[in-house]
C-alpha cells in the first residue's frame, strides 16, 4: 500500500531554517516527480517546489525561489525540502505528493496521484 510520510514540521523564528522530510513506499519511486506543496486556511493549495524523477529538473514559486531548495534521494524514497529565510509569510501546512510524470515536474496540485498528511510550518516574526 502506498504510504507518503512527511516529518520536519516545527515552529521557527523568521529569518530561521527547517528540513522537511518525505518518505515514500508502496510504488517505484524513480517513476515519480515529486513536489512539495503548501496550504493555509481558506485557500488553494499552492505548489513550493518540485522535483522531477531524476532530481536533475527542479521548479519553484516565485516566492520561495533562493530560499527553498528540494532534493531528492531515490536510494532512500525521499525528498527534502530545505527551507532557510524563514518569512510568517511561509506559515502553512506543507504537504509532499508523487505524480506519474515522465518529464520535468507538474506544478498542479490536480497532476499528483499520491498525497501525505501533511506538516506544519508556523513561522513567527
Amino acid at each position: 500500500q502506498v504510504q507518503v510520510v512527511e516529518s520536519g514540521g516545527d515552529l521557527v523564528q523568521a529569518g530561521g531554517s527547517l528540513r522537511l522530510s518525505c518518505t515514500t513506499s508502496g510504488f517505484v519511486f524513480d517513476d515519480y516527480a515529486m513536489g512539495w506543496f503548501r496550504q493555509v486556511p481558506g485557500k488553494e493549495r499552492e505548489v513550493v517546489a518540485c522535483a522531477s524523477r531524476s532530481g536533475a529538473n527542479v521548479d519553484y514559486a516565485d516566492l520561495v525561489k533562493g530560499r527553498f531548495i528540494i532534493s531528492r534521494d531515490n536510494a532512500k524514497n525521499t525528498v527534502y525540502l530545505h527551507m532557510h529565510e524563514l518569512k510568517s509569510e511561509d506559515t502553512a501546512i506543507y504537504y509532499c505528493a508523487a505524480a506519474e510524470y515522465r518529464w520535468g515536474c507538474p506544478t498542479s496540485p490536480s497532476q499528483y496521484n499520491y498525497w501525505g498528511q501533511g506538516t506544519q510550518v508556523t513561522v513567527s516574526s
